[in-house]
């Protein structure tokens, strides 16, 4: 698999970079490449796209969603394999920072030569560098998708690198006053 990690930082308060990235079907007006994605529920979207004449047509799947933090998602049909994050980090009140990294399974002689070559880095470099600008341009975001998705069959996703392993449900210390009542059978 290849990879490509590109950041960029945007003149946006941090929910307005996060709400706006959700906005998946807004994507084609800043991602080279890419046609149409269109929601088919709260954790799966479809996409077509077209890069440098291939066309392809695939299906993701949110595997994690942490509002104004990171989204992840995989590639669960269609002719792409990919796996990514991407991660919003406050800078201060008007600025953030906005991080995608994302790995790849190139098809063919082409594709794995444009990955030796950095064409997707460069792409991605391009596409943020538009996000940066459309985001910057909207006088506010066009909604956003602040939930979290249910976690899906095959388990919770893994933490990302540096997040604190999850937590299970807080016990009472006390055991008399102040402590919830046990649960009813």
């Amino acid at each position: 698999m290849s990879q490509v990690m590109q950041s960029i930082d945007v003149d946006v308060p941090l929910h307005s970079a996060y709400d706006q990235w959700t906005q998946f079907e807004d994507f084609p007006r800043f991602m080279a490449g890419v046609e149409e994605v269109r929601r088919t529920d709260d954790r799966h979207c479809h996409w077509r796209t077209n890069v440098s004449g291939a066309r392809r047509e695939f299906d993701t799947e949110i595997i994690d969603q942490l509002p104004d933090r990171r989204i992840s998602w995989r590639t669960v049909g269609g002719d792409v394999r990919q796996l990514g994050v991407v991660a919003f980090q406050r800078l201060d009140d008007s600025h953030t920072r906005v991080s995608l990294a994302m790995s790849f399974e190139p098809h063919g002689l082409v594709e794995r030569a444009g990955a030796a070559l950095g064409v997707l880095d460069r792409q991605v470099k391009g596409d943020l560098k538009r996000f940066k600008g459309f985001v910057e341009e909207q006088a506010r975001e066009n909604g956003g998708r602040r939930g979290r998705p249910a976690p899906a069959a095959d388990g919770p996703p893994a933490p990302a690198p540096g997040d604190a392993p999850p937590r299970e449900r807080p016990r009472a210390r006390m055991t008399d006053e102040g402590a919830p009542p046990p649960p009813e059978d």
